[in-house]
């Protein structure tokens, strides 16, 4: 084991559990600290910097952590624009949940420009919000689009759906191989888009979403100095080309925002979810089973590692609230309980990470 910046390293480079931990502490230490002021921040009701959301609500309904250098302070959960705010007409469900999101703390929302279709459902509904309740949010969209013209045609869609004049975070959304990367990075690619619309105050910050291969998100981060990675991290991870081994560690130490996705893996953890027929399932590790962890369990193992926060789509508010209460309660695990979840999770380790590469890619060496 090599030991650098404090944190050990095993011996093909990644971090092993106690940096990890290590990590995880770090965060846990400032969530304490953040519970200390809650009290205070909520009696002073100091006025945010100027165009950063704030939530009034937050300080008293969930721990917070930092979103990396964005300087938002942002919640343990975040609500996710999947789910029930991406279903085709479906309002008296999806509006309700946003409503009662914000009224419960939530500050930081989750969508994207694929998200709903061609109707782009998940932006209509949070827009039908965000027109009165803007401020209070921390919004975050992307888009799918490798090419500067093409990224910036869906930004401009998404403000008017959104019906606001700026998103705080913009991501390159599912990327997925090396391809990608050349792409984006390319003479007319979405970082053109990205540098631009910064410049004319369209985004706030700049972020990459990936969940198939870790070593394409960390060659991007490598390359652009992005603000936040949105990544697949769930209970499953380390049984199957994970993205704590590398990837996190990384982002870490560049400061960057880390948000955790796929925390039930679409309910495919959950005991008693039954998953798709093994006919009907991704990737080559297929199990017919129910999932083995409560979402409590689920939520957890995610945060108890240096991630600034976790999106998670519902069906309904109980759910919502459900998960606000997680957040709100969260103590980290340590190693053991961390390792029990592992190997809990064990036997249905392929329905709930189906969206990986099956292998590692090449990095082009």
């Amino acid at each position: 084991m090599a030991d650098q910046g404090g944190f050990r390293y095993g011996s093909e480079g990644g971090l092993d559990r106690r940096g990890l931990l290590k990590l995880g502490a770090a965060a846990a230490a400032g969530l304490v600290a953040q519970r200390l002021g809650a009290a205070e921040e909520a009696a002073v009701r100091a006025l945010p910097t100027a165009g950063a959301p704030w939530n009034p609500a937050t300080a008293g309904a969930m721990p917070t952590r930092n979103l990396g250098r964005t300087g938002h302070r942002v919640g343990l959960f975040s609500l996710g624009g999947q789910a029930a705010i991406e279903q085709p007409h479906n309002e008296r469900v999806a509006i309700p949940i946003i409503e009662r999101a914000l009224d419960l703390g939530v500050n930081y929302l989750d969508t994207s420009a694929r998200y709903g279709g061609e109707a782009r459902w998940s932006e209509q509904y949070l827009g039908a919000v965000m027109q009165h309740r803007r401020h209070e949010a921390f919004l975050a969209t992307k888009t799918h689009d490798r090419t500067a013209e093409g990224s910036l045609r869906l930004l401009d869609r998404s403000l008017t759906l959104l019906k606001t004049d700026h998103v705080d975070l913009w991501q390159l959304h599912a990327m997925s191989t090396m391809d990608d990367v050349e792409k984006v990075f390319a003479k007319g690619g979405a970082l053109e888009a990205f540098q631009k619309a910064r410049d004319q105050k369209l985004v706030r910050f700049l972020g990459i979403t990936g969940h198939t291969d870790p070593d394409v998100l960390a060659e991007a981060i490598r390359r652009f100095p992005f603000d936040t990675v949105l990544m697949a991290f769930n209970a499953a991870d380390p049984h199957r080309h994970p993205f704590t081994k590398d990837l996190l560690p990384l982002a870490v130490e560049k400061g960057m925002g880390i948000i955790g996705m796929k925390i039930p893996a679409r309910g495919r953890l959950l005991a008693g979810v039954q998953p798709p027929p093994p006919d009907r399932q991704r990737g080559t590790a297929r199990h017919d089973r129910p999932g083995t962890l409560t979402m409590k369990e689920a939520m957890r193992y995610t945060l108890s590692h240096p991630v600034s926060t976790v999106i998670i789509g519902v069906d309904n508010v109980a759910q919502l609230e459900e998960n606000v209460r997680i957040a709100r309660d969260f103590l980290p695990l340590n190693a053991a309980q961390l390792d029990a979840l592992e190997q809990k999770v064990k036997p249905v380790y392929g329905q709930a990470s189906w969206y990986k590469r099956d292998a590692p890619a090449n990095p082009g060496k």
